[in-house]
Formats: C-alpha cells, structure tokens, sequence
C-alpha cells in the first residue's frame, strides 16, 4: 500500500544541520507536505506551537533543550497546542534504559541512527495507521506504553478497556 503524505505536516527539531537537511529531504521524498524545522528543543517548541504540526520527529541529544525535554514540554505544557501528537525520536544510542527513558517521557516511536528512509517511512506509517491510546495518570501523560497482548496474563488490571 502506498501512502500519501502530501496533507502531512511534519517539525523536524534536530540540532545538527547535515542530519536535519537529510531527514527533509526524506520526507520531501516521502512527498510530505508541509516540513518545517528547528535546531533546538525550546525553538522546537516555540515552531510546534505556531505550527501545530500533525507528527514531530526530534533528535535526542541537543544544547539547550533535549529532545527528552521537548517531549516532556509538548506533553505537560498547559500552552501545547497538542498534547497528544505523535513524536518520533531519533537517536544514536539504542540502550534498553535510554529506550525506556524515551517511552516514559511520552515518546510514540523510536528510530535509531543511522536509519533508512525506510525506517522513517516505517515510523511515519505506523503512527498514522496504528494511533496508541493516551494514558494519564498523573505521573505519565503519553501514548500507552503497552504494546502486546498477554494471552495468559494473570495480574492486577488497570485500564477500563480490561473489564470488557
């Protein structure tokens, strides 16, 4: 199935101009729509609210405002325009804790640098076609976290949707 992106608007927050110019001209590719981009978390913000962008796609490790500080911002933030837009974070480093870090903090998607066009396409697909419940519960405010089922799963419940 081929996807159309062209209605798509898309924030590119990536701190490292090489990286930043080859994800637009991924998404370009891709005939994303409408790309806009930012070279730090705090500008990415100030773009995501004048923007409203329907995905973001940040980098973790910028100066000085983190990825991980952006997604926490766009998700907590009473002047986010959305809090529930799907985030896509890249990174270099594929540590299990810096995947769980990234998942807590309210990430939809992780990729992995170096990535394909594929990958994102992959990433981009799948937060359309696949859009995750959001979850607050006061300590976490982000995409459920839980993305399996358990046939035999023998444990306390607690989401509504377990009752039924």
């Amino acid at each position: 199935m081929a996807f159309k992106f062209e209605k798509l608007s898309i924030l590119i927050v990536e701190d490292t101009a090489p990286m930043q110019k080859l994800v637009t001209s991924v998404l370009e590719t891709l005939g994303v729509g409408n790309i806009v981009t930012a070279n730090e978390g705090e500008e990415g913000y100030e773009v995501f609210c004048t923007e409203n962008p329907d995905i973001v796609v940040t980098d973790w490790h910028m100066v000085p405002v983190s990825g991980i500080d952006l997604v926490e911002r766009i998700r907590t933030s009473e002047t986010s325009p959305n809090k529930t837009v799907p985030i896509i974070m890249m990174t270099g480093y594929s540590a299990l804790p810096r995947v769980s870090q990234a998942r807590d903090t309210g990430t939809t998607e992780f990729l992995v640098k170096p990535f394909s066009a594929n990958d994102l396409a992959r990433r981009i697909a799948y937060v359309i076609n696949k859009p995750r419940d959001f979850i607050d519960t006061g300590k976490y405010f982000g995409p459920d976290r839980l993305r399996r089922v358990i046939e035999d799963y023998s444990g306390p419940f607690k989401r509504n949707s377990d009752n039924k």
